[in-house]
This record gives C-alpha cells, sequence and structure tokens, in this order.
C-alpha cells in the first residue's frame, strides 16, 4: 500500500508575517481542491501534516476528500529559517542552493541539513511505526523537508537536485512495505495513482 509526501501549494506571500503562518494563495487553494477530487485523495486512511497553516489547509481541503482527520505532528515543519527571517526570492534561492550543498553547516544561523533531515525522518518513522501498512496515509508538508525525506528514502546524499520543481504542491509516493519509492514528484492534480507506479531510484 502506498504512503504519499505532498507539499502546499502556492502561498500568499506576506513579509510582515512570520512564515510558517503564511496560508494558501487562491491558486494554492485551487490546485489542493482539484487533487482532492482524485481517487487517490478518496482513498485515503490518514492524513499527518506540520503545524504551518498552509500545511494545515492543504491537509484539510484532502481531508474533505476521504473523512480522514487531519492529526498535526510538530516534528513534520520545514526547515527552521527564522534565523534570517524573509527573504525575497532570488535571495532565497541562493539560500537553499547553499542549505543543500553544505548539510553539515549552518547558513546564517538556520537549522542545518543533516538535522532537519533527521527530525523529519524520525517523525515519519514513528507515525509508520504505529500504523497499519494497509491503510494508504499521506504527509502534508513542506519542501525542504520533504526533500530531505525523499534522499533518505533513495539511499542517497543530501541533494538539492531531487527537490521538487515548480515550487510546490506536488508529491511522491513510497511503498509502506520496503520504504522505495514509487514515484518522482508529480504535480498533486496529475498523480493518478498505481496506475503510474514504477520504482523510482529518487
Amino acid at each position: 500500500m502506498f504512503a504519499l509526501y505532498i507539499t502546499h501549494p502556492q502561498v500568499r506571500i506576506d513579509p510582515l508575517v512570520p512564515v510558517p503562518k503564511w496560508g494558501l494563495s487562491t491558486l494554492g487553494a485551487e490546485r489542493a481542491r482539484k487533487a482532492a477530487q482524485s481517487e487517490w485523495a478518496r482513498r485515503l486512511r490518514r492524513i499527518v501534516s506540520s503545524d504551518e497553516t498552509k500545511a494545515i489547509e492543504t491537509a484539510e481541503i484532502l481531508a474533505e476528500a476521504s473523512g480522514a482527520r487531519v492529526e498535526i505532528v510538530h516534528g513534520m515543519h520545514e526547515n527552521d529559517r527564522s534565523a534570517t527571517g524573509f527573504l525575497p526570492p532570488p535571495q532565497f534561492e541562493e539560500a537553499a542552493d547553499w542549505f543543500f550543498a553544505h548539510p553539515d553547516e549552518s547558513f546564517r544561523g538556520w537549522e542545518r541539513a543533516i538535522d532537519a533531515q533527521a527530525r523529519i525522518v524520525v517523525a515519519v518513522e514513528a507515525i509508520l511505526g504505529r500504523h497499519d501498512p494497509r491503510a494508504p496515509i499521506a504527509f502534508v508538508g513542506h519542501g525542504g523537508v520533504g526533500t530531505l525525506l525523499k534522499c533518505h528514502l533513495a539511499g542517497g546524499p543530501i541533494s538539492r537536485s531531487k527537490d521538487q520543481p515548480g515550487g510546490g504542491g506536488n508529491l511522491y509516493a513510497f511503498d509502506l512495505a520496503d520504504r522505495r519509492l514509487s514515484c518522482d514528484w508529480t504535480p498533486i492534480e496529475d498523480w493518478r495513482g498505481d496506475l503510474t507506479w514504477t520504482h523510482a531510484s529518487g
């Protein structure tokens, strides 16, 4: 049976609001609602979200399709970037490149990539350790830690080359039995579940 890691789609960027409190934009909410119409969304039996607003809003929209309750897990939050505060997109992309390229070091006080990876892996494994492997489950969170988890599942080094395309609203799947990646990043409204599964190299 499948597990999904889902990243929130587009958000309302507001430099005056702490990043964890950003919500979905109109486009982001529309994409989440379209994904909720998919067969895979109706099959979900558990939906686990980080405690950031944009992830919770995404999870709640998906939960309407299946009736699953949204569970909030604090250890699933995005890598802690509070030391620098808001960075405009060009500066943020440069910082993110550095973050992935130097996983053992901190970018200007950011949480290190190796620490964020350890945190998300522990959070996901703790949930799956008590989870019925016959029940489809979705983890709803963020691109940075989602990529770090994907690197772990693929058994490879931390690398931004494994990052999601397009800036949000993507998913990848992995098998609950052996934790093998079953598909690479795919837009949430495009994934068709079992019909497109081929084991991915990561």
